[in-house]
């Protein structure tokens, strides 16, 4: 028997993993609101909203629009955010800085917006997209996996926190898939020196990851899996072969090991 329709905010909606969420669920017959700093043209099937998560007002003018169409939010897909990509030490601090506010303080504004609905009505479920990358450091990606890891220790506090409310807090954890996330990441200006071999070598490697990586829509039907269970798990895993066999190697490996593996991906 299928869920009940329910209202869903998916945020970053107009492309990638955040589009396929979009569309999957609005095939299921659920009320979906994509969002994007420029909307553009509103896609079949769902709506779009304008959105910076960097922006508290426009965040809370999205919400307000889906309370005043839809009546209430069911679920928060936080699903946007930034790459970025480069030796640590050729990053600079405002650079970091750009990447944290959106891919952690933005997450955080949407369920401030979010959190009064569902306390009032008794019911809601947070959906932080994070990454396979916040379970261990990848080289010339070390800010990215940092976000990701924090994203992932603040949803675990949020959900012990929110429970009593009736509302619920994940995080969804994808591996590689084919999107267009390396178009728009941070990078440093220059490789410096030091460190530029082992960088090209990364962005070889995540260039072929990404072009050979499956369809963001096994996305899509994971948070579809997600929203239908009255008590859903903390963290679930959207990966596959070698991403997810890192996961567990991290865990039970010695930390020395599990680096000289992962470095040997980049020689």
């Amino acid at each position: 028997m299928p869920s009940p329709s329910k209202v869903v905010l998916v945020t970053g909606g107009s492309s990638g993993i955040g589009k396929a969420i979009c569309e999957r669920l609005a095939a299921e017959g659920h009320r979906v609101f994509g969002t994007s700093r420029k909307p553009g043209d509103a896609p079949q099937g769902f709506s779009m909203l304008a959105m910076d998560l960097s922006d508290e007002a426009s965040v809370r003018r999205a919400m307000d629009q889906v309370i005043a169409q839809a009546g209430r939010i069911d679920v928060v897909v936080n699903n946007a955010g930034l790459g970025i990509q480069g030796a640590t030490e050729d990053l600079t601090p405002v650079q970091a800085a750009s990447l944290l506010d959106t891919n952690v303080l933005g997450a955080h504004r949407v369920c401030l917006a979010a959190l009064p609905h569902m306390r009032a009505q008794g019911s809601g479920l947070l959906i932080n997209v994070t990454s396979l990358a916040a379970n261990f450091g990848l080289p010339y990606r070390g800010f990215y996996s940092a976000s990701k890891a924090a994203l992932e220790r603040y949803t675990e506090t949020l959900s012990m926190e929110v429970r009593p409310f009736g509302i619920h807090a994940v995080t969804l954890q994808p591996g590689e898939y084919k999107t267009n996330i390396g178009d728009n990441r941070i990078r440093p200006a220059v490789a410096s020196e030091p460190y530029r071999k082992g960088y090209e070598r990364a962005m070889e490697l995540l260039g072929g990851s990404l072009h050979y990586s499956r369809d963001p829509d096994e996305v899509g039907r994971l948070v579809l899996r997600i929203m239908a269970k009255r008590n859903p798990v903390g963290v679930y895993y959207a990966a596959h072969g070698k991403q997810r066999l890192a996961v567990l190697l991290k865990k039970v490996l010695p930390a020395a090991l599990f680096q000289r593996l992962m470095m040997q991906e980049y020689r």
